[in-house]
């Protein structure tokens, strides 16, 4: 057999397995790679003006506000307890009542407080007898002195007896003074007005003055303290909006800050920072006529420390921030150009623009994602902002 007959059957098999990989390689290319031409360039709307919605502009007043976190805490807080020693005879006050100052809340059994009284009573009353017995015998002394009918010594010991019963009255005066007050101890009265806590003792029990844990506790809600702090940076600015101000207006929200719980006064600054979370604490008052601050309730302040009367105003929602700086999608003939943008202070989802846009100005709002400079649009729907909401009144 020749070589080249040998070779044959060799170049017949690389060429079937060569036709092989070509079908293969067809295939996964015309069901997998190739696309219809429909498929491969579908019309969408990126060849077309892009949909947006957009906002003008405005020029409005803008506060200048500091978030914080705050706790309710009563204005005063007092326990109640007994100055004297005694069994409880009743208890006139309920768990949770409203009292006033003075209303009583307790009587404690006065018997042995009126014995006392009385006895010191009896003491005064004989050493005032004994007093006017012996002005008396002084007056008739010194008469008989000036007849030289009796010694100068029996008239000083006279004089030195009076003065002594005279010191002793006054001694027994203070005791019926106290006396009295230790009587009048028996009757627990509110220091102060409130709300009561829940009575700590029941009557018939023996309670004393060195008792610690006391009848009830009173926390004064009207009105009410509310304590919360500041970051360090927010220093400088809160103490300049301070001068000159009887007290910078605070808010108190709820935790979903959607309900405005009272409005009140900053009414004092802690007088130095605490180093450990850089923050300065402040106490603010709010009248809470109506109750709704409970003390140890947290809630949401708003410290209002300016307010920029003529400001360029635009949501937050519109503002864009990119490698070269922020900036925001202003629309003019109908396509988009990027505003390079400097920002001012920010309350809720309001933002001040110091440069960058004029009152008027519309920017882009929604349909951001598909934007770049010079890009056709098409403005739909336009927002229109009610009276009541944020972009309007500043929420």
């Amino acid at each position: 057999m020749s070589a080249s007959s040998a070779r044959s059957p060799r170049l017949v098999r690389a060429i079937v397995w060569l036709l092989l990989v070509l079908a293969v390689l067809a295939s996964v290319w015309f069901f997998v790679w190739r696309k219809p031409a429909a498929e491969a360039a579908p019309p969408s709307a990126w060849a077309g003006p892009v949909p947006v919605k957009v906002v003008a502009a405005k020029r409005e007043p803008l506060t200048v506000r500091v978030k914080a976190i705050g706790t309710v805490t009563a204005l005063n807080t007092v326990v109640v307890r007994s100055r004297v020693d005694g069994q409880l005879l009743r208890v006139a006050f309920n768990d949770g009542d409203t009292v006033r100052k003075g209303q009583l809340l307790a009587e404690i059994d006065p018997a042995v407080y009126r014995v006392r009284l009385a006895q010191v009573e009896g003491a005064y009353q004989q050493n005032q007898a004994q007093l006017r017995s012996a002005e008396l015998d002084l007056a008739r002394f010194k008469r008989l002195a000036e007849q030289e009918s009796i010694a100068r010594q029996q008239l000083d010991t006279q004089e030195a007896r009076v003065t002594e019963l005279r010191g002793a009255l006054k001694s027994d005066q203070a005791q019926i003074d106290d006396a009295r007050l230790q009587l009048s101890y028996t009757r627990i009265e509110a220091p102060i007005a409130g709300r009561l806590g829940i009575k700590r003792v029941d009557a018939g029990n023996q309670v004393s003055a060195g008792d610690a844990n006391g009848l009830v506790t009173i926390n004064q809600t009207t009105p009410v303290s509310v304590f919360f702090t500041v970051p360090e940076t927010q220093v400088a600015p809160l103490r300049e909006a301070q001068r000159g101000t009887a007290g910078l207006a605070v808010e108190a929200w709820d935790r979903d800050e959607r309900k405005l719980l009272g409005s009140g006064r900053l009414v004092a600054i802690d007088n130095e920072i605490d180093v450990t979370t850089g923050t300065l604490r402040l106490k603010a008052e709010f009248p809470n006529a109506d109750d709704i601050l409970f003390p140890n309730q947290f809630v949401n302040m708003r410290l209002a420390l300016s307010t920029l009367d003529d400001a360029v105003v635009i949501p937050t929602d519109a503002v864009q921030y990119g490698s070269k700086g922020t900036y925001a999608y202003v629309i003019a003939d109908n396509k988009a150009t990027v505003r390079m943008l400097t920002l001012g202070p920010t309350e809720g989802d309001r933002v001040a623009v110091t440069q960058g846009l004029t009152a008027g100005d519309q920017v882009v709002l929604e349909g951001l994602d598909r934007l770049r400079e010079g890009r056709v649009v098409r403005v739909v729907d336009t927002p229109q902002p009610a009276a009541n909401s944020p972009l309007r009144s500043g929420g």
